[in-house]
């Protein structure tokens, strides 16, 4: 199982030289890969919430592919992947041509976690349709993966139109692997038949099984071996409760898991210094190897 870490974007603060750091030592300290959220805009604050909203304008996020661009030439070998972009408030086009240069500055190492959101105010603000993002998400990865396949692509579908095109330069990675995150009934069968890999955010593992076993029945139903199919998990870092997080990491890797990411945010670190300290904590616990 590969591990790696939620990069702490909302507490982490801004200074280039600090961002550099992390994804440094991180590399350096044996985590595989870095994972980063994707938030465009957040509602006000002072509005009161009207269902779900665990960000707001006062939390900080870095866009993803401009972030992996900046570490990509500070880094060897450590991968880059979004948990989760959401996808269908982006242009299809577009998307493929950011991830296909980042794949080319990172000489292959992005994988690419897509989701559909939650933050209507976002679709709002660039003009896409929120209440039919799931199907759109559908043949946005089905033109992602032409685009980024095919020198010359034309396609017609419900939402896109391409006409004799293509990217140019083309990504290392042909196609650059696509993770879905989400727990729906209907985000687990679109990852088995449409991705590379699952993105659960599950807080425990417990809550997870009944979803694992629901994509354990959609797998063999696909005739598709279940080794195969990656999954990540994310796991919550509790200094204070060690027991507890390394039996849910434990538990995640006897299930199957591919990949596990580790998160500290709203843990009560608020500066680089004390992410960098937590980070050489976590990984002397897990017994990483330099």
């Amino acid at each position: 199982m590969r591990i790696g870490m939620i990069y702490p974007q909302t507490e982490y603060g801004n200074d280039p030289a600090a961002i550099r750091d992390y994804a440094q030592i991180a590399e350096d300290l044996g985590f595989t890969h870095l994972l980063a959220y994707d938030h465009i805009l957040g509602e006000n604050a002072a509005i009161p919430a009207q269902g779900y909203r665990p960000y707001t304008h006062l939390s900080a996020f870095q866009e993803p592919f401009v972030l992996f661009s900046y570490l990509a030439g500070l880094t060897r070998q450590l991968e880059f992947t979004t948990g989760i972009l959401i996808l269908p408030q982006r242009q299809t086009a577009v998307v493929a041509k950011q991830a296909a240069t980042l794949d080319i500055l990172s000489q292959g190492r992005l994988r690419l976690g897509i989701g559909l959101g939650w933050n209507a105010v976002e679709y709002e603000a660039l003009n896409e349709n929120f209440h039919n993002r799931g199907k759109r998400s559908e043949e946005q990865i089905y033109v992602l993966r032409k685009l980024w396949t095919e020198p010359v692509v034309t396609y017609l579908g419900k939402y896109h139109t391409i006409t004799e095109s293509g990217l140019n330069p083309m990504p290392v990675q042909r196609p650059i692997p696509i993770w879905l995150g989400g727990v729906a009934e209907a985000v687990l069968k679109r990852a088995v038949h449409l991705g590379d890999g699952w993105m659960p955010n599950y807080r425990t593992f417990e809550q997870a099984k009944p979803a694992l076993e629901t994509l354990r029945g959609y797998l063999e139903e696909a005739g598709r071996p279940a080794a195969s199919f990656g999954i990540e998990a994310r796991v919550i870092y509790d200094p204070n409760q060690p027991e507890k997080w390394l039996k849910d990491a434990e538990d995640w890797q006897q299930a199957g898991a591919t990949h596990l990411s580790l998160n500290v945010m709203g843990l009560g670190y608020n500066t680089p210094e004390q992410h960098l300290a937590v980070l050489e904590q976590i990984a002397s616990e897990v017994g990483l190897k330099r």
